[in-house]
C-alpha cells in the first residue's frame, strides 16, 4: 500500500502542540488527523516487554473501545507497536510519531512498515516533525517523544526500566502537565523499576480500563457507583439507581468550567421541580436543605463559593441514594 504525505499548515497544528516550549517548526501527516472532540493517549513503554506487558497492554487498550480515545505511540519495537496493533484490534484510531520521517522508504523500524500502513488505511495517521525521508537517528528519538507528550491528554507506562527513554516521555508529560498513567509490575523485575519510580512520585496507578475512563472523565459516574455496590439491584433498586444516572447527565456539563457547573445545578433544579419522580425531588430537597446550597446559590456572589456548593451537592446526592439502596435492601431482607 502507497500513502499521500502532505505538510500541515500551521492552522492545522493540533492545538495541544502549540502549548509546549519548543512546539514543532513543520509537521507532515500521512492519514487522517483525529477528529475534534478525540481523546489522546499516548501508551508507552519497553522495547524488551514481558508476556505481562504484552497481555495488560492488550486488555487495556480493549477495555477503551468504544469511547472517543486515539491510541498515540511511537511505532517502535516492543509496547509501542502492541499499542498500536491492540488498538486497531479494538476498533481505536491510533496515532504514530516514529523517530524518522513518515516515507515508506525510511520508516523505522522497518519491520514496522505493514504496520504504518495498516493504520493508515484504517482511519490513523503517521505525524512526524521531520521532513519525509529524514532517517532516524539517536537524537531523533528523544526529541519525537516530546511530539507525543505534546500531544496527549495522558500518558500510559507500561513497562520501563530503570534507564528506559519511556521516563523522558513521562517527564515531558510532567512539565507539559499531562497526567502519567502507570500500570504497577513486580519489585523483582528489571522491567519495572522505572514505572514504580513513577507511582512513588504520584503518577496514577491502573489496574483496569475503568480506571482510565474514570480519569479522563468518560466513565460515567452512575457505571463505576454501581460497580462499587456491595450487591446487585432489584428492579425496584434499579428504578432508584437510575436517578443517579439522571443526575450525572447534568454533572458532566460542569467538566468545561465552574459557570457551565452552576448553570448545570440551575437546570437540573428547574428540571427536578417539575418531575414526577418523587424519590428524586425528595433527595433533591433534603441535599438542598441539609446543605445550605439554596441559600449559598441565591445570596452568595463568589463563585468559587457556589462551585463548591454545586460539587457537594452532587456528591452528596449519590451517598444519599447510596443509602436509600441499602436501606431497600435491608427492608427487603427482613420481609
Amino acid at each position: 500500500m502507497s500513502y499521500q504525505i502532505r505538510e500541515l499548515s500551521k492552522n492545522e497544528f493540533p492545538a495541544s502542540l502549540l502549548e509546549i516550549p519548543q512546539p514543532p517548526k513543520k509537521l507532515y501527516v500521512a492519514g487522517e488527523l483525529p477528529p475534534e472532540g478525540s481523546i489522546l493517549l499516548a501508551v508507552v513503554g519497553s522495547r524488551k516487554y514481558t508476556s505481562y506487558g504484552a497481555d495488560a497492554c492488550e486488555k487495556i487498550i480493549e477495555g477503551l473501545s468504544g469511547y472517543p480515545i486515539v491510541i498515540v505511540s511511537g511505532l517502535a519495537l516492543g509496547i509501542d507497536a502492541l499499542a498500536h496493533k491492540a488498538a486497531l484490534k479494538a476498533g481505536l484510531k491510533t496515532l504514530a510519531v516514529p523517530g524518522s520521517g513518515i516515507d515508506s522508504k525510511v520508516i523505522y523500524p522497518r519491520t514496522n512498515l505493514s504496520l504504518a500502513e495498516e493504520i493508515v488505511e484504517k482511519g490513523g495517521c503517521l505525524l512526524s516533525e521531520y521532513e519525509p525521508d529524514f532517517q532516524a537517528s539517536t537524537w531523533s528519538f528523544p526529541a519525537r517523544n516530546r511530539i507525543m507528550a505534546g500531544l496527549s491528554r495522558a500518558i500510559l507506562v507500561i513497562e520501563a526500566g530503570e534507564r528506559s527513554g519511556t521516563l523522558i516521555t513521562a517527564r515531558l508529560a510532567t512539565e507539559y502537565n499531562r497526567d502519567v498513567y502507570v500500570i504497577p509490575n513486580g519489585i523483582f523485575s528489571p522491567g519495572s523499576q522505572g514505572s514504580n519510580k513513577l507511582l512513588k512520585q504520584g503518577a496514577y496507578p491502573i489496574t483496569e480500563s475503568s480506571d482510565i475512563l474514570e480519569l479522563l472523565h468518560l466513565k460515567n459516574d452512575s457505571e463505576s457507583f454501581q460497580e462499587r455496590l456491595p450487591f446487585d439491584l432489584s428492579p425496584e433498586e434499579q428504578k432508584v439507581f437510575d436517578m443517579l444516572a439522571e443526575l450525572n447527565s447534568f454533572k458532566d456539563l460542569k467538566l468545561q468550567n465552574k459557570e457551565a457547573m452552576i448553570e448545570a445545578f440551575e437546570k437540573l433544579s428547574g428540571w427536578v421541580k417539575k418531575s414526577k419522580n418523587s424519590d428524586l425531588l425528595s433527595i433533591f430537597e433534603t441535599v438542598v436543605r441539609d446543605s445550605g446550597l439554596l441559600k449559598s446559590m441565591l445570596e452568595s456572589p463568589d463563585t468559587e463559593r457556589k462551585f463548591d456548593a454545586v460539587n457537594s451537592f452532587f456528591d452528596e446526592a449519590k451517598n444519599l441514594i447510596l443509602r436509600k439502596l441499602k436501606n431497600m435492601r435491608l427492608e427487603r431482607s427482613v420481609q
